[in-house]
């Protein structure tokens, strides 16, 4: 359990030291549904671990008309139905006189002094010395008002360290595109420098993908086999179960390349890929991350069709529920072309890299929800106990499974016990729940605790961003000069369509089955 109010510090230090001021977190979306199920739950479990320091608060902005007590009331139903840890009806009645709600219509200019002054309000009466964090969950289209609007009320204060800090969290899509990234990264530029924003991706938050960097440079075995000569191939899966559902849309507007593809599965790529950072500075781990992106080998014209496949769900059954088709998705027009599923082959071209293969899929209405890392390391020769060439040898792997359940396993080669001189794969494997004993943290609270001690190497820089698109843009224009009416059909209820593996099987692999 977390500590009481009056047994926590005024301040805590995370784990690399840094320290967690009190603050003021202004979330725009308060009423929304991100902030009910991750971002309420997520302050909520960080002030049970003690994580929290004694003052903090947290202030809801949105357009529904609630009082403060309706507001708490929502948080009390999202830490009920999504918190990581049980509702303690003690520490509850302290988390919620930290929780404030304001209605405010962010088109408005006049609405930001009304913000100003609520802000301030409750800065003095819960005695907060001024730091604040802008949380934007909000559309895109909502970022460049709300920043002109935070900086004309006189909310953001500089970031030379003069006075209390303010930061920003952008949560995606930042744009469509190469063009609107940079409008958006420009108007929030305008307002707050670039160690004042934080641009979140959960991925990154999660324990597994943390524990990528301490496989690949806290273990000796793994870093000097990290490599072309080692490593046959890498496969990154994000498969969801869900169909588009209430988000058709949002998902109309985007795809699963734009939704997916440009931000959580080339962040991956890039812990998977980065070459050793000299320290776990913000900047330096950064650094490494776009270096893998600039990289990348460009997927431009005849190229797109060869190393990429879209497709969209038709009409299936998962876990017994009938799944309509995508086109018969409510709010999705009949004639889309909007892809639910994307499989990329692509390459870093580098020294460490050079003609290795990485395959990215990703899709909806798949058969289960899971994503994993798998990295699979090349075959041994054909002689001794690989010499049957009819029976070959199933190569080592070491998979990384980020969710549902985070752990790794990794495959390796036994003797099977017997006269006969008989090989079979073992796999010698972790769950974080089992070896930890007590559920990881979720993304948001990992994410959000960084932002409160202003440490920036779990977010994307907006070079990072702009590298991602600039790589995306490319596959959009293949695609537009394509104008296919209609895409690849995959069945809901399975892994993706024929295309899709056909584009591994040509290589002579195949896709794992999670």
């Amino acid at each position: 359990m977390g500590e009481s109010k009056e047994n926590r510090p005024a301040t805590i230090e995370t784990g690399r030291g840094a320290p967690v001021e009190p603050c003021t977190v202004i979330i725009f979306g308060g009423s929304g549904d991100l902030a009910r199920r991750r971002l309420l739950p997520a302050l909520y479990n960080l002030l049970l671990d003690g994580l929290l320091p004694a003052n903090f608060a947290v202030l809801g902005l949105g357009r529904k008309s609630l009082t403060d007590q309706e507001f708490r009331a929502i948080a009390r139903e999202g830490v009920t139905t999504f918190s990581r840890q049980a509702l303690d009806e003690p520490q509850w009645k302290d988390f919620e006189r930290h929780l404030f709600y304001r209605s405010a219509d962010i088109d408005d200019p006049a609405s930001y002094h009304d913000i100003k002054r609520a802000t301030e309000k409750i800065e003095a009466e819960m005695k907060l010395p001024g730091h604040r964090i802008f949380y934007l969950a909000i559309p895109p289209t909502s970022m460049a008002p709300v920043c002109k609007g935070l900086q004309q009320a006189g909310l953001v204060t500089p970031s030379d360290g003069s006075s209390p800090y303010s930061r920003v969290i952008v949560e995606k899509p930042i744009g469509r595109d190469l063009e609107s990234a940079r409008q958006i990264n420009g108007t929030i530029g305008g307002v707050f420098d670039e160690s004042q924003t934080f641009r979140i991706d959960h991925y990154l938050g999660k324990e597994t993908v943390q524990n990528l960097l301490v496989i690949r440079f806290a273990n000796s075995i793994f870093e000097p086999i990290w490599n072309h000569k080692y490593i046959d191939h890498v496969q990154i899966t994000v498969s969801e179960a869900e169909g588009v559902g209430t988000r058709a849309t949002y998902y109309e507007e985007s795809g699963a390349l734009r939704d997916m593809i440009q931000n959580h599965l080339l962040q991956l790529l890039c812990l998977v890929a980065m070459e050793p950072p000299h320290s776990l500075d913000p900047d330096v781990v950064r650094n490494a991350k776009i270096a893998v992106l600039r990289c990348l080998r460009p997927i431009t014209g005849a190229d797109v069709e060869r190393f990429v496949v879209r497709a969209q769900y038709s009409h299936g059954k998962i876990h017994g529920a009938e799944v309509p088709g995508y086109r018969r998705e409510q709010g999705v027009h009949p004639d889309s072309t909007t892809e639910t599923y994307v499989a990329v082959k692509c390459f870093v071209e580098n020294w460490r890299w050079a003609g290795v293969p990485f395959y990215l899929r990703t899709g909806k209405a798949m058969p289960k929800r899971a994503s994993e890392i798998a990295v699979q390391f090349k075959d041994i020769p054909q002689i001794l106990f690989n010499a049957d060439p009819v029976k070959p040898q199933a190569p080592n792997l070491l998979t990384l499974r980020i969710q549902p359940e985070e752990g790794l396993s990794l495959r390796v080669m036994s003797r099977v016990p017997g006269t006969r001189a008989q090989t079979h794969p073992v796999e010698m494997s972790f769950k974080y729940s089992e070896v930890f004993g007590t559920p990881s943290p979720e993304a948001y609270e990992r994410l959000l605790l960084d932002v409160m001690a202003g440490d920036a190497s779990r977010f994307m820089r907006r070079d990072a961003v702009e590298a991602s698109w600039a790589w995306i843009t490319e596959i959009l224009a293949g695609w537009t000069q394509e104008s296919s009416r209609w895409l690849p059909e995959y069945q809901a209820g399975t892994w993706g369509p024929v295309e899709a593996d056909r584009l591994i099987q040509s290589d002579g692999r195949a896709w794992r089955t999670l």
